[in-house]
């Protein structure tokens, strides 16, 4: 029971770690004084937006770490790395010291990789110790790194809400703090016969723990979405909210025990919401490839292959499917799959564009004169995307009684982006602005959470680790010339604007010309992913559906 206790406050820690490690995401909050202080272009200050999304591309970094140093010690060097690359940004907008650009530009990539590094911590900390449940157990830590924006309002809030700058001190102290506040569980965290076993043993009562830690984390959600806006009123409402969402967090840790006593091991969950064995090794080696279907499927491609001798959209789209779940690919292989480039043009457009969105939303409220609800905006959009991660675990909560393929979910996701840029391209108002950052913040919520299971089911669980760094190699390229794209269209209708405390001139666009463009381009964009999404589901269809009835074919023989 220690060690069954153990896991779960393991996987809360991960959701302290990430609920407070989301630091990119209040970038909007104090980039219009980061802007002023060094006296840039938007392009200038796009570029340093990218700096930070570029600490991506350096995540294989922290997994060689790992393979040199205990899981504790590289989590303390992300956060001294956050330290350093927040703290001395702090002292450059605070205007303690002086740093030329391109320093400021190393320090923003810095900082970009201490999130990245805490990510894979929580990673590996979810896949070792929930074996069966890893896509259920990576939902819920991933999702709470959405709401990070929403918690560092309320403490900036309950602090100073007229300081903007305060944004930086926090994005640079408390990842420390959070990291020294989980040391304990995280270095008693020991390898042990007894827990490998409980892992890889599907417990019922994990279920009814996973569905109330949901139910919670929604709660948790809600609350921060109806009450952040209260914050700003006073000091004293902001210290109040901050101490329910904080003892909201608290619950998570006792929830678990809770849920473990014995009187309510005479529960049963609803048929509703039966947990899937998610064990990859299980699932899609033992039940999903089987003789039987792999020489029909061998046929059916020998077939289509004889057949395939027109130059028809349809046939094209059809070579080299997949027909099979957790077949592992090598970097050469998975480069050659028709479905990974669909894939990657859907994420690219669909789930990276709407990152670029959040990063430019402090220029897009101040230009459309919201710029007293930029920190409204930008946790408005933290919170969505806390949802929207959370309902990445809806396809193993309710795969008993309705089953979409994972690709199918994916793609649903994606239909509110084109809708939200058509929506602001048309109207600058303040309720167009809102809803389009809601819709927006949901739907690339879910992309970031659920990319993780789609790359280990389509792709192979055991190669998940270097496929899935392949492809988020398109955040720091989109966020790069999606910023550049919106930044020349800002630059061009910028109008020269003369600063009375410095004396200076910087570019200051007003008025929806500045983003109307950039909207418009971005609204095709998210098209072309929506469509390559679908294309996707279509291509990946035919091996959910072999995926689902070879479980049930085995549920039948074992009873």
């Amino acid at each position: 029971m220690i060690v069954e206790s153990g896991k779960w406050v393991v996987l809360i820690a991960t959701v302290w770690i990430q609920a407070f490690t989301g630091t990119n995401f209040d970038f909007s909050s104090y980039s219009s004084e980061l802007k002023s202080v060094l006296d840039i272009t938007q392009l200038q200050l796009n570029c340093l937006s990218v700096a930070s999304d570029m600490g991506k591309a350096f995540g294989w970094c922290s997994g060689v770490s790992l393979m040199y140093f205990p899981l504790w010690v590289v989590m303390f060097m992300s956060a001294f790395l956050g330290l350093l690359g927040y703290g001395f940004q702090w002292l450059v907008i605070q205007r303690l010291i002086t740093l030329p650009y391109f320093l400021v530009f190393f320090l923003c990539l810095i900082a970009g990789c201490s999130i990245c590094w805490f990510n894979t911590i929580c990673y590996v900390l979810c896949i070792k110790n929930f074996t069966t449940n890893r896509s259920l157990a990576l939902s819920l830590s991933i999702s709470f790194n959405g709401v990070s924006a929403a918690f560092y309002t309320l403490i900036a809030n309950a602090i100073n809400s007229n300081n903007d700058t305060l944004y930086l001190l926090l994005n640079a102290i408390v990842p420390l703090l959070i990291s020294a506040l989980v040391f304990i569980p995280i270095l008693q965290q020991r390898p042990q016969p007894h827990q490998q076993q409980s892992a890889d043993t599907l417990n019922p009562r994990d279920s009814i723990v996973f569905l109330c830690l949901n139910i919670l984390a929604l709660v948790t959600g809600l609350y921060l979405l109806f009450l952040y806006s209260l914050s700003s009123s006073s000091l004293t409402v902001a210290r109040l909210i901050l101490v329910g969402a904080v003892f909201l967090l608290a619950v998570h840790f006792f929830l678990p025990s809770i849920v473990n006593l014995k009187e309510w091991s005479c529960f049963t969950l609803p048929t509703i919401f039966t947990l899937v064995d998610n064990n990859d090794e299980n699932e899609l080696h033992k039940e999903l490839i089987c003789k039987e279907d792999n020489d029909a499927r061998s046929s059916r491609s020998v077939h289509s292959l004889m057949i395939e001798k027109s130059f028809c959209l349809a046939n094209v789209l059809e070579k080299e499917k997949i027909t099979m779940l957790g077949e592992e690919h090598t970097t050469k292989m998975l480069i050659r799959r028709w479905d990974f480039w669909l894939y990657y043009i859907a994420y690219f457009c669909g789930g990276t564009i709407g990152l670029a969105y959040s990063n430019n939303l402090g220029q897009i409220s101040q230009s459309l004169g919201y710029n007293s609800e930029t920190s409204s905006l930008v946790t408005l959009y933290s919170t969505c995307s806390f949802f929207g991660r959370l309902l990445a675990a809806a396809p193993d909560l309710f795969s008993s009684k309705t089953h979409i393929a994972r690709t199918g979910w994916f793609a649903a996701a994606l239909v509110p982006t084109p809708i939200a840029f058509i929506l602001l391209a048309i109207s600058g108002t303040k309720t167009a602005l809102q809803l389009s950052t809601s819709l927006i913040g949901l739907s690339s919520g879910f992309v970031f959470s659920a990319a993780v299971s789609i790359t280990s089911e389509l792709f192979g669980p055991n190669s998940v680790g270097v496929n899935h760094n392949i492809l988020i190699t398109n955040i720091p390229l989109g966020s790069c010339l999606y910023g550049l794209l919106a930044a020349l269209v800002y630059d061009t209708n910028a109008t020269s604007s003369r600063q009375s405390i410095w004396l200076r001139e910087m570019s200051l666009c007003m008025g929806r010309k500045c983003y109307m463009q950039t909207f418009i381009w971005w609204g095709c964009i998210a098209i072309v992913g929506l469509v390559s999404s679908f294309l996707l589901f279509l291509r990946t269809k035919q091996a959910y559906d072999s995926f689902e009835r070879n479980k049930n074919r085995n549920r039948i023989q074992a009873n």
